[in-house]
């Protein structure tokens, strides 16, 4: 692990300093393109404006014998497109695989200064980490890259859960972390074959008389590994994701999923298919009583010391700074989407 004197200093001379703080970004959907396929290219101009982060993916879904095609297409899509204030990001093929090192080397050579973040699958450690980290330095001085490409891991293995933490910290390069729950449930022998979401299997009875009345209630299978992703990513300042939700054909529990998840501390979740662009808006973004609510509490203790009444209901530094969460994540939300902000009150 570097020292505190040298965790912010480039690994490479000419490469761009690390950020000290993460851009701010509101980033709640992060809406995946398969980049192999031209017509799904030629849709990128109008998801520009429906989409937070648009993700060229390079790794599971898309077949090896694609896998050159779809880099090339990752990089004629950047290329040919102008992202404003959509994030850009890629998921490269894991570190094991024979094309991780030319999908990173060939990406930052031809749109480095475009890209935002590389997406990196199955980390097991903080040894994965250092890697990319001088990998990405050396190529970034190399080719000119004017401001440091971040790195955001997929959490999928048991070995990456049980060391969440220390990958967190790794690198001042690191952006976040996504829950990979289809490889995770393999990784951990789970008895599931579904992409995210819960199991009617997994349940717990209720104490309830007569027996033939006990409820017998559905569990979240994935709320330990959630939280603890959240608590790392919380400690070193970066943002969690929920990941994959694979059926399409039940969007009420994607949007369960997705709740969940936010009420746990997630920023945000992957978008798969475009049915779940405005689940993810939905639920990404603050409700604007909540919000509301939360600016009373703000302007009643405008040092967010004391205590006050609001509707019966005491608020005290605690719940101050909860609203504080909310009123700066509706601030972000209002920024990328005026609309809300005017649901939100901001315009008045």
């Amino acid at each position: 692990m570097k020292t505190p004197s040298a965790f912010y200093k480039p690994l490479a001379i000419g490469a761009p300093d690390p950020y000290r703080e993460l851009p701010v970004r509101v980033e709640r959907m992060i809406h995946f393109v398969p980049p192999h396929i031209e017509k799904m290219r030629a849709k990128i101009p109008a998801l520009v404006n429906q989409v937070d982060v648009i993700l060229g993916n390079l790794e599971d879904a898309i077949p090896a014998d694609m896998k050159e095609e779809a880099r090339r297409g990752f990089i004629k899509m950047a290329s040919e497109n102008d992202f404003g204030a959509t994030g850009l990001w890629t998921r490269v093929n894991c570190l094991n695989s024979p094309w991780f090192l030319d999908d990173v080397i060939e990406i930052v050579s031809s749109v480095g200064n475009k890209l935002d973040v590389i997406m990196l699958p199955k980390v097991e450690g903080p040894w994965d980490i250092f890697y990319v980290d001088q990998l990405l330095a050396q190529l970034e001085a190399k080719h000119q890259v004017e401001k440091p490409i971040l790195v955001h891991a997929i959490l999928e293995t048991a070995e990456g859960v049980a060391n969440v933490e220390a990958i967190c910290g790794a690198s001042p390069r690191m952006h976040g972390i996504s829950l990979g729950p289809a490889d995770l449930a393999a990784s951990r022998g789970m008895k599931t074959t579904r992409v995210g979401g819960g199991h009617p299997g997994y349940r717990v009875l209720g104490d309830a008389e007569p027996l033939e009345s006990r409820a017998f209630y559905q569990q979240d299978l994935w709320h330990y590994t959630m939280a603890k992703m959240v608590d790392a990513c919380k400690m070193y300042g970066l943002k969690a994701y929920y990941g994959p939700f694979g059926d399409f054909s039940d969007p009420e529990a994607c949007e369960a999923q997705f709740r969940n998840s936010f009420l746990l501390g997630c920023m945000g979740a992957w978008s798969l298919h475009p049915t779940q662009i405005e689940i993810a808006k939905r639920v990404f973004s603050p409700e604007p009583d909540e919000v509301r609510m939360a600016m009373r509490i703000l302007e009643a203790m405008p040092d967010g010391t004391g205590a006050v009444m609001i509707d019966g209901k005491m608020q005290d530094d605690a719940t101050w700074k909860q609203a504080k969460v909310i009123v700066d994540l509706a601030k972000q939300v209002a920024q990328k989407d005026p609309d809300m902000g005017q649901l939100y009150g901001f315009d008045a």
